[in-house]
């Protein structure tokens, strides 16, 4: 960074220059300082042309000769104002270069001074623009930070509800596996109860079946005991008679009691129905509770138990 210079610099190195036989210019003044802005110097050495014609005067003042003789003393004033008027009209002509000089400097340090303006402006402009780009991604960070959150949000809920399904699936396939249990156990017990009351019912068939026989017989045995002895034996007519009273009554209560095992047998009939309606709404509950693939299994399952049992 150039220091500061003083007026005083700037005429010492002018009367300097001046005394090495060159004529003072911005140029060589800022070349003899090695420092100096321009301008500066420039203002600084207009004051010092300003200052020569009265340091050149009083110069003369104390060069002149008071005991020389008036001719001489006139032409060496006429002498010393022709110097002056050459010098007064080398230094404007320098001074007019200079200045033109430093017009030219000055103009280039304006158009530099502009362009430099435009830069700025142009710099402000992209770091307006690199501002606005930043502001907009950070909002567009913002954003997808939002909907990462929010995706994070749903795949945890999501989790939570596969979590969920995952027990109530665990919990159907229990309680499925109980119903299909206390169905097969319906199942079998109402099988053993209907196998039962078929023994019992064809037991009491058999046994009617077989006091209706004997009861015939009997009748038969009587009626031709009573055909036989009808003449001769009034108290075996009797007797054949109550005998024959008896079987009828042996019959009659067979019929009844056969008529009251079909009739237990008819309300056996219509429960085993209930438990195979109640079964059939289970299976059909089942069936609506498992996946697809599992009532495809179940029923595969099912026909091949059916066509074993078969």
């Amino acid at each position: 960074m150039a220091r500061g210079i003083t007026e005083t610099d700037v005429h010492t190195a002018a009367d300097e220059l001046v005394a090495a036989g060159e004529r003072p210019t911005v140029e060589r003044i800022r070349a003899h300082l090695g420092t100096g802005s321009p301008n500066t110097v420039t203002r600084h050495l207009d004051t010092w042309w300003q200052a020569l014609g009265g340091r050149l005067e009083a110069q003369r003042k104390h060069l002149s000769m008071s005991e020389a003789p008036e001719a001489v003393a006139t032409l060496a004033a006429q002498w010393w104002g022709v110097a002056l008027e050459a010098a007064k009209a080398s230094l404007q002509g320098a001074l007019a270069d200079e200045r033109a000089t430093v017009e030219v400097d000055r103009a280039a340090l304006e158009t530099a001074r502009k362009a430099m303006d435009v830069e700025a402006t142009a710099l402000r402009v992209q770091a307006e623009t690199a501002a606005q780009a930043e502001r907009v991604a950070a909002a567009q960070v913002a954003e997808l930070q939002r909907l990462v959150n929010r995706l994070e949000a749903e795949v945890e809920g999501l989790t939570r509800q596969r979590e969920a399904a995952t027990i109530r699936e665990v919990e159907r396939e229990a309680v499925h596996q109980t119903l299909e249990a206390r169905l097969l156990a319906l199942q079998s017990g109402a099988d053993a109860e209907r196998e039962g009351f078929l023994q019992h019912i064809r037991a009491i068939e058999d046994r009617a079946s077989a006091e209706i026989d004997r009861a015939r017989q009997e009748a038969k045995d009587a009626h031709a005991q009573l055909k036989t002895q009808a003449r001769t034996h009034a108290a075996t007519d009797t007797a054949s008679r109550q005998a024959l009273e008896r079987a009828s009554t042996r019959a009659s209560e067979a019929a009844r009691e056969l008529g009251v095992e079909r009739a237990r047998t008819a309300a056996l009939e219509a429960q085993l129905s209930k438990v195979q309606d109640l079964s059939a709404v289970v299976e059909a509950a089942i069936r609506r509770a498992e996946s697809p693939a599992k009532a495809r299994s179940r029923r595969r399952k099912t026909a091949g138990e059916t066509a074993s049992k078969r």
